[in-house]
C-alpha cells in the first residue's frame, strides 16, 4: 500500500485526461478531480468555450482538443459514443504520451479494444473501464468494470487508484466477459422498455392514465420506460447494435414475444401455460438458490405518475415479463448469475419479473388476462408490433432508423419525462437503500 505522503506526491505528478465532455465524462472529471488528481478534459473544438464555462472554478483543466489532452496525460479515458470510438482514437491516438495508459467508457468493449489496437502506439498500455449506471445515479457502490487488456500490474494499480475516486464496487473482467454480461443484462431489457414506449405511442395509450398500469409493476414499467426515453438514444443503440453478444438475445426476445402472442390470440391455454411454467421452473425453481430481490409492491405503488384511483385498477397480461423469462429460458441464461454486474434498471426489471412469477395469484391473473381479456389484447398487439419493429431495426444495424424511432417515441412522452425521471430515481434510491441494509 502507498503511504499517505506517497499518494499525495503521486496525485500531484499524475495527470488524468478525458476526451469527451458528455454527462459521463463530466461525472468522471468532477469525481476524479475532487479526489485530488489533476484532470484535463476536452470535447469537440467548437464546444471549447461552452465546456470552459461548465467547469469554471472546478479545478478541472479544459483544453481545446484531444491532441493536447493526449500529449500531457498519463491516463487517458475516451468518453465517446461507441459509434465514433474508432474515428476519435484514430484522430487523437497518435498523440498519446509515451508510456501512458489508455482506456474508454464505452458500453461495448469489442469496438473500443479494436480501435485501441489499430490506432495506439505499441508502447501504450490499455486498461479500460465501464460504470454500470447512468450519469444521474450516484456511483457509490455501483458496479465498475475494469479490464486490464494490455498493461502490467503497476499500470493496472494506478488506474485502480484513480478510479477509486468514484467509490464504486470494482469488478475485474475480460472484455469478452464484459460484453457477454452486458448483453445478458441490458440488451433485451432495453428492448422491452423501448417497445413499451413505442407501443403506447402507436396505440395512443397514456399509461399513467390507464387503469392497467397503476399498480407497483405498472409504475416500474412506466417510470423506467420513460427514464430510458429521457436519456441519450445512442447509449442504448450502442449496446444493441455494436455488441455482438446482444444480437442473439434481442432476436430471441422478439421470437418469444411473437410466439407467446400467437398462443394468446389462439387462446391455446395449455400450450401457453406449459411454456410459461417451463420457463418459470428454469429460472425460479429446479433447486436454484437465487438471491431474490423481493421488491415490496406496496411501496412501489407510491412511485406513481397516475391520478387514477387505485380502485379502478384493471389486470395486465404482463406479456413483456412473460416474454423475458421465456427468452432467458431459451437462451439458458439465469439472470441472478449476473447480479454482480447489475444496473439499477436491470435490478428493478428483474424485481418485477420475480414478483410476477413467484406470487402465484399474480402469475395466474397474468395468464388468465393474457388469454381471455380482449381489452388488454389490443395493448399486447401494439407491444408485439413494436417489439418486431425494434428487433428488425437492430438486426439491420440501422443507426438512423434507431434514432428516429427513439426520438419519435420520446416526443410523445415529452411532458412527463422529467417527472418520470425523478420518480425512477426515487425508486432506484429506495432499491439501493434496501440492498445496503
Amino acid at each position: 500500500m502507498l503511504g499517505e505522503k506517497n499518494i499525495k506526491i503521486e496525485k500531484e505528478n499524475i495527470q488524468v485526461g478525458i476526451i469527451g465532455a458528455g454527462v459521463m465524462g463530466q461525472l468522471y472529471a468532477h469525481k476524479i478531480q475532487e479526489a485530488g488528481w489533476n484532470v484535463n478534459i476536452c470535447d469537440l473544438p467548437e464546444r471549447f468555450e461552452i465546456i470552459q464555462k461548465q467547469f469554471q472554478g472546478s479545478g478541472v483543466n479544459v483544453l481545446e482538443n484531444g491532441h493536447l489532452v493526449s500529449r500531457r496525460s498519463d491516463f487517458i479515458i475516451y468518453s465517446v459514443e461507441t459509434e465514433f470510438i474508432d474515428s476519435v482514437v484514430q484522430q487523437y491516438g497518435p498523440s498519446t504520451k509515451f508510456g501512458a495508459i489508455v482506456g474508454g467508457q464505452t458500453s461495448v468493449k469489442q469496438p473500443e479494444i479494436e480501435a485501441f489496437e489499430k490506432h495506439l502506439p505499441e508502447d501504450i498500455s490499455i486498461v479500460t473501464c465501464h460504470s454500470l449506471h447512468g450519469p444521474n445515479v450516484d456511483p457509490t457502490d455501483q458496479p465498475l468494470i475494469i479490464i486490464n487488456y494490455r498493461g502490467d500490474q503497476t499500470k493496472y494499480d494506478l488506474v485502480y487508484r484513480i478510479l477509486e475516486s468514484l467509490n464504486s464496487k470494482v469488478i475485474p473482467l475480460t472484455w469478452q466477459e464484459h460484453d457477454r454480461i452486458t448483453a445478458d443484462t441490458q440488451a433485451a431489457t432495453h428492448l422491452a422498455f423501448e417497445s413499451m414506449g413505442t407501443a403506447w405511442k402507436t396505440g395512443g395509450i397514456v399509461p399513467w392514465e390507464n387503469p392497467a398500469y397503476i399498480d407497483g409493476i405498472g409504475n416500474v414499467k412506466v417510470n423506467l420506460a420513460l427514464r430510458i426515453y429521457s436519456n441519450k438514444w445512442h447509449v442504448y443503440a450502442g449496446i444493441a447494435i455494436f455488441n455482438s453478444y446482444a444480437r442473439a438475445q434481442i432476436k430471441q426476445y422478439g421470437e418469444s414475444v411473437s410466439t407467446l402472442y400467437q398462443l394468446i390470440i389462439s387462446e391455446k391455454e395449455l400450450e401457453f401455460r406449459e411454456r410459461i411454467c417451463r420457463a418459470k421452473e428454469f429460472i425460479f425453481g429446479n433447486g436454484r438458490e437465487n438471491r431474490y430481490i423481493e421488491l415490496p409492491q406496496d411501496i412501489l405503488n407510491e412511485f406513481s405518475l397516475s391520478t387514477v384511483p387505485k380502485t379502478d385498477k384493471r389486470p395486465n397480461s404482463n406479456l413483456s415479463l412473460f416474454a423475458m423469462v421465456d427468452c432467458w429460458y431459451n437462451m439458458k441464461i439465469n439472470p441472478y448469475d449476473h447480479l454482480i454486474c447489475q444496473t439499477p434498471l436491470f435490478r428493478l426489471w428483474l424485481g418485477i419479473i420475480e414478483y410476477s412469477f413467484r406470487d402465484e395469484e399474480t402469475l395466474e391473473m397474468g395468464i388468465q388476462t393474457a388469454l381471455y381479456d380482449r381489452q388488454i389484447r389490443t395493448h399486447d398487439l401494439a407491444y408485439y408490433l413494436a417489439t418486431l419493429g425494434w428487433a428488425q431495426c437492430i438486426e439491420h444495424s440501422n443507426m438512423d432508423s434507431y434514432k428516429k424511432r427513439f426520438m419519435d417515441t420520446a416526443a410523445f412522452f415529452e411532458t412527463k419525462l422529467s417527472e418520470a425521471n425523478t420518480l425512477s430515481s426515487l425508486m432506484i434510491n429506495f432499491l439501493e437503500s434496501r440492498r445496503n441494509d
